[in-house]
């Protein structure tokens, strides 16, 4: 049997069968070197011991559920390449959709002051500083493991205009900085909905950047909002990722604090996704 036969074949075990074989074309993309047409072409018949060996380790692997982007130690997002370890969560589709919506609202000539809270892999910032060369973004985390994924981003990307600070949302710093945007996704998932997640997120991805408590699912966000009533210029504006299922209860909060022009905007799927809202005076 052909190798990407075999994978396949191998992964239906606990895969669908078009997941089976996408991650079969990655593993042979990535490890071999081996396109689609090679494929056809019978190429992945001929490998080395050494290649049979890498296939059959990455298959286990893949079998316990492990991501393959952690396997890889790499992502795509936005158009770039960005590493990934399993002290920083895997970059989401929606999360792209967060960051081009930021970048639509935004003037690319203007020199913006932009902070990314929690910023995991850097991949917010890092994708908002390579599409906007004039603008100064600070990005912060309270993890060191997802700084250091994140200092690695910073290295592979040095055009960008980035700097990371160790900051813990709260208790941040109390400095006299303003912000022109403040854009977080920070962990939303409720421990009760930890249920229906996927091993391959519940076994590897750091449940610090996931889960928040049942009776307190918008604490980070609160967070966030008292410190932009101090920190956020005037005319700013907020981006947050959000629970699909807390969309009013957003609205609720954000109203409390007093900030304008409350919308919530639905992902790909249409859920509720993002909220933006605006800091008058």
């Amino acid at each position: 049997m052909k190798t990407y036969q075999q994978v396949v074949h191998d992964l239906r075990l606990i895969y669908p069968e078009g997941e089976a074989r996408a991650l079969a074309r990655w593993l042979c993309e990535e490890c071999l070197g081996l396109s689609q047409t090679d494929i056809l072409l019978d190429k992945d018949n001929h490998l080395s011991a050494d290649d049979l060996e890498n296939v059959k380790e990455i298959t286990s692997r893949l079998l316990r559920h492990e991501p393959i982007q952690y396997i890889l130690g790499k992502t795509s997002f936005c158009g770039h390449t960005f590493s990934v370890a399993p002290g920083a969560l895997i970059p989401r589709p929606e999360t792209e959709e967060l960051v081009a919506h930021v970048l639509r609202s935004t003037d690319k000539d203007s020199p913006l002051s932009i902070l990314d809270i929690g910023t995991g892999t850097a991949c917010i910032a890092l994708s908002l500083a390579l599409s906007l060369p004039k603008a100064d973004v600070a990005a912060w985390d309270v993890s060191p493991e997802a700084l250091a994924v994140a200092r690695k981003n910073l290295d592979r990307y040095p055009e960008a205009r980035v700097r990371l600070e160790q900051c813990d949302i709260f208790s941040p710093p109390e400095d006299n900085r303003l912000w022109q945007v403040i854009v977080s996704n920070p962990p939303y998932v409720r421990q009760s909905e930890a249920k229906a997640m996927q091993h391959n997120v519940l076994d590897y991805e750091p449940h610090q950047a996931l889960f928040v408590p049942d009776d307190n699912p918008l604490l980070f966000y609160r967070a966030i909002l008292w410190y932009a009533m101090r920190h956020l210029a005037p005319n700013g504006t907020i981006w947050f990722e959000i629970n699909q299922a807390l969309g009013e209860e957003m609205r609720h909060l954000i109203e409390y604090f007093g900030f304008a022009d409350i919308e919530i905007l639905k992902d790909s799927y249409e859920h509720d996704r993002f909220v933006r809202c605006r800091r008058l005076c």
